[in-house]
């Protein structure tokens, strides 16, 4: 599908075909766009009788944007309705993405109340000439971002336009910016609107809101996370990777974003789970051979790994239950002899049956002839080839050529015919 055929603006609301008024979303396309979509897990639980049915639902719009709004109370509207909605100025067109009781807890994360001013109202449901003006609008957002860039090059300003998002009505546009610093952008706002005759909003965003509009493949071979599902962005420190005992490598725990990967507070509550099991860092067992500090750790296999003072090139793996003990002994005052008495002893190293050859890791393993080639060839070269020793047979005698032939005396020497 090209850029121009609206496709790509459909699928960043949610839409894998272009939506009629008549017909009704079907579950398919409402479930299919991960990003956008919200699994109701309160819809089969009836609403207490204490409290009264809210009438706020959620709506979105392009790739992560969702607001809630407040329908009227005679309007009945279902996941997947096209509504329109208020906006400032004239009126946006969204679709329904949650509805029920869920959008009072989904508020409540959010920080935001009923009553505060911030819930803005839905209108109607959208007519077919509402859809066939928010479906043209959306054609020419790619059009836009184009030539905005090239407006913004020519203003020479340290700024790139990342994505461009049309109101429902055309009569407004919203430019998704990322800069380093603070920009001037006055008047890049008068260009934008004399040349597409409509009012300007600019907003700029980070890194990973820019990832995750552009879309890309992750080192572990799948999506991004923050293009398909991941809409909260959590802070990422070093401290979570290295209490995961990762390397600190640059190139290796950043994401596409430059950022720290979003995927290392994943497992992070589990290895804080498991890790309070294990000594802190700044134990010391006390042996009569010296003083073992802790060198490093193996959540896994519940193994930890101690040197001397006198000799921090050796490691000694001791398990959780050995440090224990030997903790609980320097407690009551008591030197064992030394940590070698308590090491675990490792397991005997098992060939498997997928084990890789030895020209498997071979890095010119591809720039090798192979073996069939090369016998066409040399039977190609016949005699005029190189030959090489065989074992099996006797080696040739070498022709001295400084060496004179024997004298022939009489006709010994002359050709018989």
């Amino acid at each position: 599908m090209g850029y121009n055929d609206g496709s790509n603006g459909l699928l960043s609301r949610g839409c894998l075909k272009i939506p009629k008024a008549y017909e009704k979303t079907s579950q398919r396309e409402i479930h299919t766009t991960s990003k956008l979509d919200v699994y109701d897990w309160l819809g089969d639980i009836s609403i207490p009788f204490t409290r009264e049915s809210s009438n706020i639902v959620e709506v979105r719009f392009k790739n992560s944007r969702k607001e809630f709004y407040e329908k009227p109370d005679e309007m009945m509207l279902e996941a997947g309705d096209l509504v329109a909605v208020e906006a400032s100025p004239g009126h946006d067109i969204g679709m329904v993405n949650l509805t029920g009781d869920l959008v009072r807890l989904q508020m409540k994360k959010c920080g935001l109340k009923k009553n505060s001013g911030q819930v803005k109202q839905i209108y109607r449901r959208a007519r077919q000439a509402d859809i066939d003006k928010w479906k043209a609008t959306i054609d020419r957002e790619e059009i836009t971002m184009l030539r905005a860039r090239k407006i913004v090059e020519s203003l020479q300003l340290d700024m790139k336009i990342n994505d461009v998002e049309y109101q429902g009505d055309g009569t407004k546009a919203i430019f998704y910016y990322t800069a380093e610093g603070r920009v001037d952008f006055r008047q890049l706002i008068k260009e934008l609107a004399r040349e597409f005759s409509i009012r300007v909003e600019m907003k700029q965003i980070g890194a990973r809101q820019e990832s995750a509009r552009i879309g890309g493949i992750s080192s572990c071979g799948r999506e991004l996370c923050c293009a398909t599902w991941l809409h909260n962005f959590r802070s990422v420190s070093t401290n979570v990777a290295r209490e995961q005992q990762l390397s600190l490598n640059p190139q290796k725990l950043a994401g596409q974003c430059g950022k720290l990967k979003c995927c290392l507070n994943y497992e992070y509550d589990v290895y804080m789970d498991a890790l309070k099991e294990f000594p802190p860092d700044n134990t010391i067992l006390i042996t009569k051979k010296g003083k073992a500090f802790i060198q490093k750790k193996d959540i896994f296999k519940k193994n930890i790994w101690f040197a001397y003072e006198e000799e921090p090139a050796i490691f000694l793996p001791l398990s959780l239950e050995n440090t224990s003990r030997v903790m609980g002994m320097n407690k009551n005052n008591q030197h064992p002899q030394s940590l070698e008495e308590f090491l675990e002893t490792p397991p005997s190293v098992q060939e498997n049956d997928f084990a890789a050859s030895d020209n498997e890791d071979d890095i010119h393993r591809f720039d090798k002839k192979p073996f069939k080639e090369n016998n066409q060839k040399r039977a190609k070269r016949g005699s005029k080839g190189p030959q090489r020793d065989r074992p099996d047979r006797p080696p040739k005698a070498v022709k001295n050529k400084n060496r004179r032939p024997p004298k022939q005396h009489g006709n010994e020497g002359r050709n018989r015919q």
